[in-house]
């Protein structure tokens, strides 16, 4: 499985957001795009799970095309998001929003169950907080909940969009090694992220995303020591792999 960008351009009216981005994910990686605000990188994910329209260009997925297909549609391919803001529902129990994530998909009740177990698995504070609606769990829980509300739909591609925001630096680690264990599992993860620290310190391959246009490709350990981009994404504060 692998998902291919080529010269894709996506607008907002007549402002150009996405500027001719060509990029590759393969099975088994962790990909990262880093960038400033502003630059792109939510409007990417958008675009790929089918939330945008691009102007131009085109978007694979194991040699498909798949710019014919709805956002719902993708999902069923196997390409699922977690959203920036987390976009939980909060008066839902922490249960139901994570049912949802299986909304579309026809499955047999013995799947969901073994889907469940395994995003409790990997996040045993949701399985504790179960039946707790999902708008009293703290910031770090509701990433969680974002997360494997994505995973319910047994994905092959996750999308994750600046899954550590808002977040204190314990939860950020605890996050980052989940993202870590998910990839291990077999899940595929294009990661959006400002903590450029720790997302190229996991990530097999990365893009530095500058004003709608990609500047720099490499081995995620080879931009930590890329002197542009430690001036520019590494300061004080990005935290230590953990």
């Amino acid at each position: 499985m692998r998902l291919e960008i080529n010269d894709l351009r996506v607008a907002y009216g007549k402002i150009e957001a996405v500027k001719g981005i060509s990029l590759v994910v393969n099975q088994g990686e962790i990909v990262s795009l880093i960038g400033a605000n502003g630059a792109g990188k939510t409007t990417l994910l958008k675009t790929i799970s089918g939330l945008l329209n691009p102007t131009s260009g085109t978007i694979t997925y194991d040699g498909e095309d798949i710019l014919k297909y709805k956002a719902h549609q993708r999902v069923s391919l196997g390409i699922s998001q977690a959203p920036e803001g987390r976009g939980i529902f909060p008066g839902m129990s922490v249960l139901e929003n994570l049912e949802l994530g299986k909304y579309h998909l026809k499955m047999k009740k013995s799947e969901i169950a073994e889907d469940l177990a395994t995003v409790y698995e990997l996040f045993p504070r949701l399985k504790e907080r179960s039946t707790q609606a999902g708008g009293t769990l703290s910031g770090g829980e509701q990433q969680m909940l974002a997360i494997g509300r994505a995973l319910m739909s047994k994905p092959k591609v996750l999308l994750l969009d600046e899954p550590s925001m808002g977040l204190a630096p314990q939860m950020i680690a605890n996050i980052f090694r989940i993202i870590t264990q998910i990839n291990k599992i077999g899940v595929t993860i294009l990661l959006v992220e400002q903590n450029a620290q720790q997302a190229l310190q996991r990530s097999d391959r990365a893009y530095v995303l500058e004003v709608g246009n990609i500047t720099k490709e490499a081995k995620g350990k080879d931009l930590l020591n890329d002197p542009h981009v430690k001036s520019a994404y590494l300061g004080t504060g990005a935290g230590e792999l953990d």
